[in-house]
C-alpha cells in the first residue's frame, strides 16, 4: 500500500535519522548518538525524540561525513519553520522533505517522482530485495527497520559499510530491472524478478568461485536446496554477499581468487545463519566471524591490505642521500624476485594451503602474515618469480627459438654442400646422417630450458612446494637423459662407420636405432600437433580434473589454475596456421638463398687461412684464434638477422591480410562526401536497418519464411546484390525517423563549430510542411539539379511527357528538386495571397490547370518550355524579396504580377484572349487594367515570427539559385571525414539494435590525475618565448573553425570582438579546450551517449503521430535558434545537460528515465579533495563540468586526519539538480592509502565499484567521441551476446581516429603509425590471428567477468608498468576473448612533439621490457599453441626485442667490417666475387627496410590505400618522405631499442609523463642533450667513428658498391640519431636560438649546482641520474655492461699499429704509456687549480703556460726529428678518446668502489670534459646550418607542413608573429 503525507514521511524517519555525523573537533572525535524510537510507535505517528550532541567549533577538514540532507532538512523545519531555509539561493524549488541524495535512482524512496520509477522493473527488483528478508532471523543488537532489505540484513549480520550497501543496492537493483528488461518474450508478472534472471546473474558473478572450487576440489559453499520455497532468497543472498565483499575489498580487488577464499567461508557463514546452526561454544544461535561495525574491513580487509603494503614499500629504495656526491647508493631498489607483488599473494590461493595457514576466522600469527620491520621476513614468491635477464626471451618463448635453431643447422649442413638447390645435397646418405643432430640440438636445448626454470625458479623452492621440486630435478635429468642418448648413438653411428670405411649393414641399423630413439622423442609432439586439429578434445581434457590429466598438465605446465583451455575453433586455428606457413616459408627460402648460403665459401676460405700476416701484434697460437673471431664476426650479423628477420616478413604479410580483412569488411567503400552524396538515398534505408530497432511482434511472432527472408535481406544489405535499400518517401515514419536523426547530427556538428550556419541549412534535412509530395532531401544533394531539369526541358521541349520525365527521373534528386520546386511555389503563391480574394481563386485555378496537364501527359504539348527560365528568375526575384529584413510590399506585388503575367501569356503555348482566361478562371471576371490592379490588395506576407514559412522560403531560394554541385560542402575537413565514416560504417556488418530499454546498461570510466580540465584565459593569452599564444596558434589551425565559433558567438548576442574575453569567456575557453586534449573534451564525447540513448529511446516507441508532433514543435534544426534576418539559424551555445539539450525536448520523461538506468560516467579524479582543498582551478572546472552533464559522476580518494591516524575513503559525488548543489553519494572507507602499485590501475579499481551495468568501457582523458558513433553503442554491446568463434567475446576492441594528426607532420608521422595500429593491425590481431589483446583505450569490458577475475588492468609496482595490456593478458589465459569492430570509432589525442614522442616510445619500450619478466608473458608463451604463440611473440615483446637486435645487428655489423679492416682479413673475405657479398648485403637491405619504418610506414600506407584510395596513399607516401619521416621513424627506432635493452639488462622503467601541450616551443640544445645524449647522441657518434676510421683503413672495399652501399645506410642512422632532435625542433636552426642555446649549454655544463638542484640547472645532477639503472642492476648486468665497454678499447688496438711499421707488442704498451701521462697530467693540473686557483691564482697560470710550452715543444719535436706528421694528431684522437670513454663507462660501473676515492673525482671531471666534447660535436653541425637563413624556412616547413598551405600559415605564426589578420586579433 502506497505511503503518502505524514505517514509516509513517519515512514521514512527511522532510515533518515539512522545514519551518524563523525567530526573532528579541535583533535577530538564524537559520534552522533543514536535515535531512540520505537517502530511501531514511528508507524502509528507517535514522537520520535532525537538527540543532538553534534561538535561545536570544528575546522573544515575535520568533517568526515556530510549530515544527510533530509536530516538538514527536517531538523531546520523544526527549528525555522520553513523548509526552504535549507536550501541554497537560486533553487528552482524546494525539496521534499523525506528527499536524499541519490546516485542514479532512488531506490530508498519510491515514492519520489522519477524517471526510473516508471519502469516497473525497477520497483520489481526494490520489492524483491525487500520481501525476500522478511521470513530471515533478523540481526541480534541491531535495530532493525521495516525499510530495511535484503542487503541491510547482510550489512549488519556480517559487517559491511553502511554505504557500501547503498552502493550495491542501487547496483544490484538496476542489474535486475536491466536484465528483467532484456528478457524476451517479457514476462507475464512484472511486478517480480524472474527466476532465470536471478539464476543467470549467480552462475556469472560466480562462475570463478565455482572453477576455484573445482580447482582445489573442495565443495562450494553456496547450497540452493532443489524445491525449497526459500531458492529464490538464497541465490539473492548469495549474489548480495559476494556483491558487498567485492565492494568493500579496495585493492584486494586485484586478488580474485583472494576473494572467492573469503566469499568461501562467508558463505558457510551465512548458511549457517539460514540453517538455524546454534554456535558450539556459546550455546546462541550462530553469528559471522565479522559480525559488528565495520568488522569486516577491520578483521578481513586490512589484514591482507597491510601485508601487501609492507611487501610493497619494501620494493622502494629507502636510501636517502642529502647530497650530489653521495647520490646513490651501493643497494638500489630490490629485484622482483624479493618481493611479493599483487599476483603473489593472489597465487597463495591457488593452493589448498591457503586453508591450513589462514583458516577462519583469519589467523594474525599465520606464517602469510610473516613480516618483522627492520629484520624484515617475508614468504617465497608464489607461482613465479621474475629475474631480470634476457633469457627470459628464450625461457618463454623457446619453441620459438627451437624452430630457428634447428632449422639454421638445417640449412648450414645442406648449404656447404654448395650445391644449386638444397634438396639436391640430401643425395648424399653423409649429410642425411649429419641431419640427425637435430635431435642432439633439440634435446639440449630443452636440457637448456630446463636448467633455465630450475634457475630461475629455485627461490620457491620449500617444504610446501616439494612436488615442485620433483618436477624441476625430473625435468632436467629427463633432458639430460635424452640429450646423452642421443649424443652416444650418433657417436655409434661414426665409430662404426669409420670402422668399416662405409655404410655397412650394421652402421644402418645403429641409424634405424636412433630414428626409433627419435621417433619416441617426437611422439608428444605428435600427439599435441593431432589434438590441435581436434581443439574441443583439447580443451575438454584440459578442464578435467581426472589423474592422468592432473599429471600431464603438472608435467608440461605444473599444476597451473589459468591458462588451461586455450584452444581455439578448427576453422579459426586453420586460419592462422595458413597465414604462418606462408610467412615461415618465405622467411625460410630467404635466409638460405640470400643469408646463409652465401657465407659457406668465405668460411671455407677463412678456415683454410694458414699463414697470414695480422697488421697487429700476434701470438703464433692467436692466428688460430684470430681466424675464429673472424668467422664469428662474419656469422654474427647473418644470424642475428636471421633471427629477427621475422618480424620483417611478418609486418608484411599481416599487412597485405589485414587490408584483405578490411576490404571484405567493407572499409573505404564511401570515403568522402562525393560518394556519399551517390548513396544517399541508400543511407536513409541503412539507418533504418541498423540504427532502428524491429518492432517486438516482428521479432516473436517469425515464422521459418520471414527469418529467410530477412536472411535474404541481410545478403542484399551487406553485398549490395540486386537493390539492397528501397526508397523512403516522405509520408512514412521512417522517413520522419530518419530526419531526426540527421539533424541532430547536423546539430552537434554545428554545435562543434565544424559547420558553419550557411552549410547547416545545405545539409539538414527540413520538416515535411508545405504538402511536398517527396522526401525533401538536403539542399547539398539537390544544389543545381533544377538547373540541369531545366536544361533537359529545354533541349526535349517537343519531346513527350513521359520521354522528359524519364530523363529527368534518371537522377532520383532531380526528381525530387523538381516536384519540390513546383510544390513549394504553389504553397508560397497560395500563402502569401489572401485566400478570401479572387487572386487566390485565380492562382488555384491556374495550379490546377497545370497539374491537370501534368496528369494527362500533355505538358510539354501545352506549355513553351523556354519560358521556364523568365519564370524561374522572377522567382528568384520574389524570394530575395521576402526574405529581406526590410520588406516592400510593392515590390512584391509588382514581382506577382510579373510573374502572373509570364504564365498567362508567354508560358501557355495557345495564346488566350481575356475572356478565355475569365472563362477558364485564370483572370478576375470584371476588371480591367487587370495586370496592373492585380493583387495590389491580396498581398499578406507573414509576420517575422512566423520562422518556419521564411526558413522554406530560404531553402526554396537556396534550390532555385545554386548553380554548382556543391561537393565541398562541407567544407571542413574533419566534418567530411566524420560523414564518411558514419555513412561508411552503416554498410558494414554489425547487429541488429535493440530497443534501448532492451540495450546492455554500460559505463564508461575515465581516470584523471592532474591534467587540463579546460584552458584558462591566462593560459590561452599568455604568449611564449617566440610570441605565440595557445588561441593565436589554434585560431590558426582551426581558421574556418574559429569563424563558424565566432558566426555562432554573434548569433548568441556577441556585439565586438573583444566581448569574447568577457561575456563570452566560458565559450571561448570551452572551444579552446575542445580542440587541445582535455579532460572538458572526453566528458562532452562520453555524454554524447546519454544524449543519443535519449532520442532513440523515443524514436523507439514513438508513433508517426508523435514524430510529427515532435517537428511541429522542434521546427527541425530552429531548436533554441534564433535568427537574424531570416539568413541564419542554430542552437544557441549550450551544454549537455539535459535541461538544456535540443534531445530532451523530445523526451517526456519515461526515456530520460530509461537512458539514466542504461548509461552512467565515471571520472576518477585522483587528486579531486587536494585540488579544493588547495583552491586549485581544476577543482571548480570540474565542478563545472558535474552541474552540466547530469549522468557524469566524480570519484575521488578522500583523506581526513584524526589524530595522528588517517582514514582513507572512496567518495562518489555529482551535481542535484533539486539541491543546485554538488552532494556526496557514497563514502566507502579503505583499508589505507589508495596507491600500493602503479597509480592508474589503482585510481581505475576504487572508483569501478561506482560503475554500472553490464559493461565497462575505459577511456582515458585524451580521448573524444561523436554523437553519431554514439548512436551505435547499443550495435556495440550486442556483440557481447554473439560467438567469437567457439566463445562469446569478453573484450571488445574499438578502432580510434587520431584527431591530432594535423598539428605537424610529427603529429601526422604519429598519427598514421597509430592510426594502422588500431585499425589494419588490430583487425589482424583479432581475425585471423586470434592473438588481439587490451592495449589502452577505448575498449568495451564484459563488466561482471572482469569484476570476478582482478578487475580492468593489473596493479603491481614497476612489472606491470604497461597495466593496460595486462588486462588482455589476463582475459586470454582466463579463458576469454577479444574481438574488434570498426564499425564504430572512438577519437584519440597523440604526442605532438618529438620530446613528447619519445618520452611516449620510452615509456612503451620500458613497458614491453618489464612484460618480458612477468608470468603472464611466460604463461601466454608456454600455453598458447604454436602458431598463437608465434603471432603472441611478434605482436608484442617480440617487436621490441626483433627491433633491438636490429640495432645489435648494425653494432655487430660495423664492428666485424671495422676488425676486417684494421686486422688486413678483409681481402680475404670481400675481396673475392660479388656471390660473398651477398648475406652481408643482404643484411644491409633489410636493416634499410626496417630503417625507412616498414614496421609503421607500410601499414599506414596500405590502411591509407583501403580508406581512402591509392592514389591518396601513394600521394601521402611521397609527401611523408618529403618530410623525412625515414628521419623520424629512424630515430625512434633507437628510442624503443634502448630503453628495451636497458629495462632487460638493468631495469629501472618507471611512468614517464609525456605531456599533451601543444608544441609550438623551440627547445634548448641542453635540454635535448639531456633526453637524448645516452640513447642517440653518444650511440651516433660511436658509429660515426666506427665508419670514419673503417673508411681510412679499408682496402679491398673501398671502391665497391658495396662500401656504398653500407657507408650510405649506416650514415643516414648515424646523421637521423644525431640531428633529429633539431630538426623537429621549432625554430631549432634559428641563429639567434642556437646561440642562446651554446650559452645555456655551457651554463649547464658547468654549472655546480648545489644539494637540491635538479637535472635541468647542474650537469653534475643529470649525469648521477643517468647512471639510477645501474643501482638496480644485478651483479650480471654489471659485469655484461663491462664487457660492452671493453669494446672502446679496440681503437686504440687496431689503429696504434696502424701508424707505423712495428708490430711489436710495446707499440700497444707504448700507447697506454700516453694514455696514462696524459690522466696524469690531468690529475696534476686539477690538484693544482683545487690549490692555487682561489688564493695564488698566479701558479695556476704559470703551470698552465709551462704545460702549454711544454706541448709545443713536444710537438715541434716530434715533427722534426721523426716520421711523425700532423695528421697524426688526429689519428691520436680516434684512437685515444674512445678508450677514454671506456674508462669513464667502466667507471661508472664500479662507482661503488670508487665513488669514496680521490680517483672518483677525476672520473666526474673527466665525464664532464666529454659531455662537453660530444655536446661541441654535436652543435657545430647545427650552428652551421643556422648560419644559412634558408635552412630555417626550409625546416618549418618539414616541421609544420601537414600540407604545404598549412606550412606557410605555421611559418608566418612562428617567423612573422607581429602580422595579425583582424579577424584573428583578439587571440594575440
Amino acid at each position: 500500500m502506497a505511503l503518502t503525507g505524514k505517514n509516509r514521511f513517519l515512514f521514512d524517519l527511522p532510515l533518515i535519522l539512522r545514519r551518524g555525523l563523525l567530526l573532528e573537533g579541535n583533535g577530538r572525535r564524537q559520534r552522533q548518538k543514536g535515535v531512540g524510537f520505537d517502530c511501531k510507535e514511528v508507524g502509528e505517528g507517535a514522537a520520535v525524540l532525537v538527540e543532538d550532541e553534534t561538535g561545536k567549533n570544528c575546522s573544515d577538514t575535520a568533517i568526515l561525513r556530510r549530515l544527510p540532507v533530509s536530516t538538514e532538512l527536517f531538523l531546520l523545519s523544526i527549528m525555522a519553520m520553513s523548509p526552504s531555509n535549507g536550501t541554497e539561493t537560486g533553487s528552482q524549488s524546494s525539496p521534499p522533505l523525506d528527499y536524499e541524495p541519490y546516485n542514479i535512482i532512488p531506490t530508498n524512496n519510491l515514492h519520489l517522482d522519477h524517471p526510473s520509477h516508471r519502469c516497473p522493473q525497477v520497483g520489481a527488483a526494490i520489492s524483491t530485495l525487500r520481501f525476500t528478508v522478511c521470513n530471515l532471523r533478523k540481526p541480534p543488537c541491531s535495530q532493525w527497520l521495516p525499510s530495511m532489505d535484503l542487503l541491510d540484513w547482510l550489512g549488519l549480520f556480517f559487517g559491511f559499510q553502511r554505504d557500501n550497501v547503498k552502493n550495491q543496492r542501487e547496483h544490484l537493483v538496476l542489474h535486475l530491472a536491466n536484465a528483467q528488461m532484456r528478457l524476451s518474450p517479457p514476462p507475464d508478472n512484472t511486478d517480480a524478478i524472474e527466476i532465470t534472471v536471478l539464476q543467470n546473474f549467480l552462475k556469472k558473478l560466480l562462475k570463478n568461485y565455482f572453477k576455484w572450487c573445482s580447482h582445489l576440489g573442495i565443495n562450494s559453499n553456496v547450497w540452493i536446496p532443489e524445491g525449497s520455497s526459500f531458492c529464490h532468497g538464497r541465490e539473492l543472498l548469495y549474489i548480495g554477499l559476494y556483491l558487498l565483499i567485492w565492494g568493500e575489498s579496495a585493492n584486494l580487488r586485484f586478488m580474485p581468487e583472494c576473494i572467492c577464499y573469503i566469499f568461501h567461508h562467508m558463505a558457510m557463514d551465512l548458511n549457517k545463519i539460514l540453517e538455524d546452526y546454534i554456535d558450539e561454544n556459546t550455546g546462541m544461535p550462530a553469528k559471522p566471524s565479522t559480525y559488528g561495525e565495520n568488522e569486516f574491513l577491520n578483521s578481513v580487509v586490512k589484514p591482507i591490505y597491510e601485508v601487501i603494503k609492507v611487501e610493497v614499500e619494501s620494493s622502494k629504495d629507502s636510501t636517502v642521500l642529502p647530497k650530489v656526491e653521495m647520490e646513490s647508493s651501493e643497494e638500489g631498489s630490490p629485484p622482483h624476485s624479493t618481493w611479493r607483488n599483487y599476483d603473489d599473494f593472489n597465487e597463495y590461493f591457488w593452493s589448498k594451503r591457503c586453508f591450513q595457514d589462514l583458516k577462519w576466522p583469519i589467523v594474525l600469527e599465520s606464517d602469510f602474515f610473516l613480516m618483522a620491520y627492520g629484520t624484515r621476513k617475508t614468504k617465497r614468491k608464489t607461482g613465479f618469480v621474475e629475474h631480470r635477464t634476457f633469457w627470459n626471451v628464450y625461457r618463454s618463448f623457446d619453441r620459438l627459438w627451437v624452430m630457428l635453431a634447428l632449422f639454421f643447422q638445417v640449412a648450414v649442413i645442406l648449404a656447404w654442400q654448395e650445391m644449386k638447390y638444397p634438396w639436391q645435397a640430401l643425395n648424399n646418405k653423409v649429410v642425411k646422417v649429419r641431419l640427425l643432430t637435430l635431435f642432439i640440438t633439440w634435446s639440449g636445448m630443452r636440457f637448456l630450458h630446463a636448467f633455465l626454470e630450475a634457475a630461475m625458479e629455485c627461490s620457491r623452492v620449500s617444504r610446501e612446494a616439494f612436488g615442485f621440486l620433483v618436477r624441476m630435478v625430473l625435468k632436467i635429468l629427463v633432458a639430460v637423459a635424452w640429450t646423452y642418448a642421443f649424443v652416444v648413438c650418433y657417436r655409434r653411428i661414426w665409430m662404426q662407420r669409420n670402422y668399416d670405411q662405409q655404410w655397412s649393414d650394421e652402421a644402418n641399423k645403429r641409424v634405424i636405432f636412433f630414428l626409433q630413439l627419435a621417433f619416441l622423442y617426437v611422439l608428444p609432439e605428435f600427439l599435441e600437433f593431432a589434438l590441435f586439429f581436434l581443439p574441443c578434445v583439447r580443451s575438454f581434457i584440459e578442464l578435467r580434473n581426472w589423474k592422468i590429466c592432473y599429471l600431464m598438465s603438472w608435467w608440461f605446465h605444473g599444476n597451473q589454475f589459468v591458462g588451461q583451455g586455450l584452444r581455439e575453433g578448427l576453422v579459426d586455428s586453420v586460419k592462422y596456421i595458413l597465414f604462418w606457413a606462408v610467412v615461415l616459408s618465405t622467411k625460410f627460402v630467404f635466409s638460405y638463398f640470400l643469408q646463409i648460403k652465401p657465407m659457406i665459401s668465405s668460411t671455407k676460405q677463412l678456415l683454410d687461412l694458414n699463414n697470414f700476416e695480422y697488421e697487429w701484434w700476434h701470438e703464433p697460437f692467436s692466428v688460430h684464434i684470430g681466424r675464429k673471431i673472424a668467422i664469428g664476426l662474419l656469422w654474427l650479423p647473418v644470424v642475428l638477422i636471421y633471427l629477427a628477420d621475422t618480424q620483417i616478413w611478418f609486418s608484411i604479410f599481416s599487412t597485405c591480410v589485414g587490408a584483405g580483412v578490411g576490404l571484405f569488411q567493407r572499409l573505404g567503400e564511401i570515403r568522402n562526401t562525393q560518394q556519399l552524396r551517390l548513396r544517399f538515398q541508400f543511407f536513409v534505408s541503412a539507418i533504418q536497418f541498423n540504427l532502428l530497432p524491429q518492432e517486438q511482434s516482428e521479432i516473436s511472432s517469425r515464422s521459418l519464411r520471414g527469418i529467410l527472408t530477412d536472411a535474404i535481406h541481410h545478403l542484399k544489405l551487406r553485398y549490395g546484390f540486386e537493390q539492397p535499400f528501397k526508397k523512403i518517401e516522405s509520408n512514412q515514419v521512417d522517413a520522419r525517423k530518419f530526419a531526426l536523426i540527421w539533424n541532430e547530427i547536423i546539430t552537434t556538428f554545428r554545435e562543434e563549430d565544424i559547420l558553419s550556419d550557411r552549410e547547416v541549412e545545405l545539409l539538414e534535412l527540413p520538416c515535411n510542411s508545405w504538402n511536398i509530395r517527396v522526401i525533401r532531401w538536403p539542399c547539398f544533394l539537390i544544389g543545381n539539379e533544377l538547373l540541369y531539369a531545366r536544361v533537359l526541358a529545354r533541349e526535349l521541349r517537343d519531346a513527350p511527357d513521359n520521354w522528359l520525365w524519364h530523363k529527368i527521373c534518371k537522377t532520383e534528386y532531380r526528381r525530387c528538386a523538381v516536384i519540390e520546386t513546383y510544390d513549394s511555389f504553389k504553397h508560397l503563391m497560395l500563402e502569401i495571397v489572401n485566400n478570401s480574394t479572387e487572386e487566390h481563386s485565380i492562382l488555384k485555378n491556374l495550379f490546377a490547370e497545370i497539374d491537370h496537364f501534368v496528369e494527362i501527359e500533355k505538358f510539354t504539348k501545352t506549355f513553351e518550355m523556354n519560358a521556364l527560365g523568365q519564370i524561374h528568375s522572377k522567382l528568384i526575384r520574389l524570394v530575395e524579396l521576402l526574405l529581406e529584413p526590410e520588406k516592400e510590399a510593392s515590390q512584391v506585388v509588382y514581382t506577382l504580377q510579373a510573374l502572373y503575367g509570364m504564365i498567362v501569356h508567354d508560358f501557355f503555348k495557345e495564346k488566350r484572349t481575356i475572356n478565355q482566361l475569365r472563362e477558364d478562371g485564370l483572370a478576375p471576371p470584371y476588371r480591367t487594367g487587370m495586370e496592373k490592379s492585380l493583387f495590389e490588395n491580396a498581398v499578406e506576407l507573414p509576420e517575422p515570427s512566423h520562422k518556419n514559412f521564411y526558413r522554406q522560403v530560404k531553402r526554396l531560394q537556396t534550390i532555385l539559385t545554386t548553380r554548382d554541385l556543391m561537393q565541398n560542402i562541407p567544407a571542413n575537413i574533419e566534418a567530411r571525414r566524420r560523414l564518411a565514416f558514419f555513412s561508411n560504417s552503416l554498410f558494414m556488418e554489425m547487429p541488429r539494435a535493440p530497443q534501448v530499454k532492451r540495450m546492455m546498461a554500460f559505463s564508461v570510466l575515465t581516470p584523471f590525475y592532474d591534467e587540463d580540465v579546460l584552458y584558462r584565459k591566462e593560459k590561452l593569452k599568455t604568449k611564449n618565448e617566440d610570441g605565440v599564444s595557445i588561441l593565436y596558434y589554434l585560431q590558426t589551425i582551426y581558421d574556418d573553425e574559429w569563424e563558424n565559433f565566432m558566426e555562432r558567438m554573434h548569433r548568441a548576442g556577441l556585439v565586438r570582438d573583444d566581448e569574447i574575453w568577457t561575456t563570452k569567456l566560458r565559450d571561448l575557453r570551452l572551444w579552446a579546450s575542445y580542440r587541445g586534449q582535455t579532460l572538458a573534451r572526453t566528458v562532452r564525447g562520453m555524454m554524447y551517449y546519454s544524449r543519443a540513448l535519449e532520442m532513440l529511446a523515443f524514436l523507439d516507441s514513438a508513433s508517426e503521430m508523435d514524430i510529427r508532433e515532435e517537428e511541429q514543435k522542434l521546427g527541425f534544426m530552429g531548436r533554441g535558434g534564433t535568427f537574424d534576418g531570416f539568413r541564419s539559424r542554430g542552437p544557441p551555445p549550450r551544454s549537455l545537460s539535459r535541461t538544456n539539450s535540443s534531445v530532451s525536448s523530445l523526451s517526456d520523461g519515461h526515456e530520460y528515465g530509461i537512458a539514466l538506468m542504461k548509461f552512467t560516467y565515471i571520472v576518477s579524479c585522483q587528486k579531486y579533495r587536494e585540488q579544493k582543498a588547495e583552491g586549485d582551478p581544476c577543482a571548480e572546472e570540474i565542478a563545472d563540468l558535474l552541474k552540466h552533464n547530469e549522468a557524469l559522476r566524480i570519484a575521488y580518494v578522500d583523506e581526513v586526519s584524526i589524530g595522528r591516524v588517517k582514514e582513507y575513503y572512496s567518495v562518489l559525488v555529482k551535481y542535484d539538480q533539486k539541491l543546485q548543489r554538488e552532494v556526496e553519494i557514497y563514502r566507502v572507507k579503505l583499508p589505507g592509502p589508495l596507491k600500493l602499485g602503479e597509480g592508474k590501475p589503482e585510481n581505475q579499481n576504487h572508483a569501478f565499484i561506482f560503475t554500472r551495468g553490464d559493461a565497462v568501457q575505459t577511456i582515458d582523458m585524451n580521448q573524444d567521441n561523436c554523437f553519431e558513433e554514439a548512436l551505435k553503442i547499443r550495435n556495440l554491446l550486442e556483440e557481447f551476446s554473439h560467438y567469437n568463434g567457439i566463445r562469446k567475446p569478453t573484450i571488445l576492441g574499438v578502432r580510434e581516429h587520431i584527431f591530432t594528426g594535423s598539428i605537424s607532420s610529427l603529429a601526422w608521422f604519429m598519427s598514421a603509425q597509430e592510426t594502422s595500429f588500431v585499425t589494419l593491425v588490430q583487425r589482424l590481431f583479432a581475425n585471423p590471428l586470434k592473438i588481439r589483446m587490451h592495449y589502452g583505450h577505448p575498449d568495451l569490458f564484459d563488466r561482471f567477468w572482469f569484476m570476478t577475475l582482478g578487475g580492468l588492468s593489473k596493479a603491481s609496482k614497476t612489472i606491470n608498468i604497461s597495466e593496460d595490456i595486462f588486462s588482455g593478458y589476463n582475459c586470454t589465459l582466463r579463458g576469454g576473448s577479444v574481438t574488434h569492430h570498426e564499425y564504430i570509432q572512438v577519437g584519440k589525442g597523440r604526442d605532438l612533439g618529438l620530446n613528447q614522442i619519445s618520452m611516449f616510445e620510452a615509456k612503451i619500450a620500458c613497458g614491453s621490457g618489464e612484460q618480458l619478466l612477468s608470468r603472464d608473458v611466460y604463461r601466454l608463451g608456454q600455453r598458447l599453441d604454436f602458431f598463437r604463440m608465434l603471432s603472441f611473440f611478434h605482436t608484442t615483446v617480440g617487436y621490441y626485442f626483433n627491433t633491438t637486435v636490429v640495432i645489435l645487428t648494425v653494432y655487430a655489423f660495423l664492428w666485424g667490417q671495422l676488425y676486417l679492416a684494421l686486422s688486413g682479413l678483409e681481402n680475404y673475405v670481400l675481396g673475392g666475387g660479388n656471390n660473398d657479398k651477398k648475406a652481408l648485403t643482404a643484411v644491409i637491405h633489410q636493416e634499410i627496410v626496417i630503417q625507412f619504418g616498414l614496421f609503421t610506414t607500410l601499414p599506414a600506407v596500405v590502411e591509407s590505400s583501403v580508406e581512402n584510395g591509392y592514389l591518396q596513399a601513394i600521394w601521402e607516401f611521397f609527401l611523408m618522405q618529403l618530410q623525412l619521416s625515414v628521419v623520424f621513424y629512424t630515430f625512434s627506432m633507437g628510442t624503443r631499442a634502448h630503453f628495451f635493452g636497458r629495462t632487460i639488462l638493468h631495469g629501472g622503467a618507471k611512468y614517464r609523463a609525456t605531456g599533451r601541450d601543444f608544441v609550438v616551443k623551440h627547445t634548448s640544445f641542453a635540454e635535448n642533450y639531456r633526453l637524448y645524449a645516452r640513447s642517440h647522441f653518444i650511440k651516433g657518434i660511436e658509429l660515426g667513428l666506427i665508419l670514419t676510421v673503417y673508411a681510412k683503413y679499408t682496402q679491398g672495399a673501398k671502391d665497391t658498391f658495396f662500401y656504398i652501399d653500407m657507408a650510405v645506410t649506416c650514415w643516414l642512422l648515424v646523421l637521423s640519431w644525431i640531428f633529429a632532435p633539431f630538426l623537429f625542433n621549432p625554430l631549432g636552426f634559428d641563429w639567434l636560438k642556437t646561440v642562446n642555446d651554446f650559452d645555456d649549454f655551457i651554463f649547464w655544463i658547468w654549472n655546480r649546482a648545489g644539494v637540491f638542484a635538479k637535472a635541468e640547472q647542474s650537469w653534475e645532477r643529470w649525469w648521477y641520474e643517468e647512471q639510477d639503472h645501474l643501482r638496480t642492476t644485478s651483479l650480471w648486468g654489471k659485469l655484461l655492461e663491462i664487457m660492452l665497454d671493453l669494446r672502446f678499447f679496440y681503437f686504440q688496438y687496431g689503429i696504434v699499429y696502424h701508424t707505423g711499421h712495428s708490430n711489436s707488442f710495446s707499440v700497444y704498451l707504448l700507447s697506454w704509456i700516453y694514455i696514462l701521462t696524459a690522466f696524469g697530467i690531468y690529475l696534476t693540473m686539477s690538484y693544482l687549480r683545487e690549490k692555487y686557483e682561489a688564493k695564488e691564482h698566479i701558479y695556476f697560470r704559470l703551470a698552465q703556460s709551462l704545460l702549454f710550452a711544454v706541448g709545443i715543444l713536444v710537438i715541434t719535436a716530434l715533427l722534426m726529428f721523426t716520421n711523425f706528421e700532423l695528421v697524426d694528431l688526429f689519428t691520436s684522437l680516434l684512437a685515444f678518446i674512445p678508450t677514454g670513454w671506456g674508462l669513464v663507462s667502466i667507471a661508472q660501473v664500479c662507482r661503488p668502489f670508487l665513488q669514496h676515492t680521490r680517483l672518483w673525482d677525476c672520473v666526474v671531471s673527466v665525464a664532464r670534459l666529454y659531455d662537453l666534447l660530444f655536446g661541441l660535436f654535436v652543435m657545430a653541425p647545427v650552428a652551421a646550418l643556422s648560419w644559412m637563413p634558408w635552412f630555417q624556412s626550409m625546416q618549418t616547413r618539414i616541421l609544420f607542413n601537414y600540407s604545404f598551405s598549412k606550412g606557410l600559415q605555421m611559418l608566418k605564426i612562428i617567423t612573422e608573429k607581429k602580422h595579425v589578420r583582424p579577424a584573428l586579433r583578439i587571440g594575440d
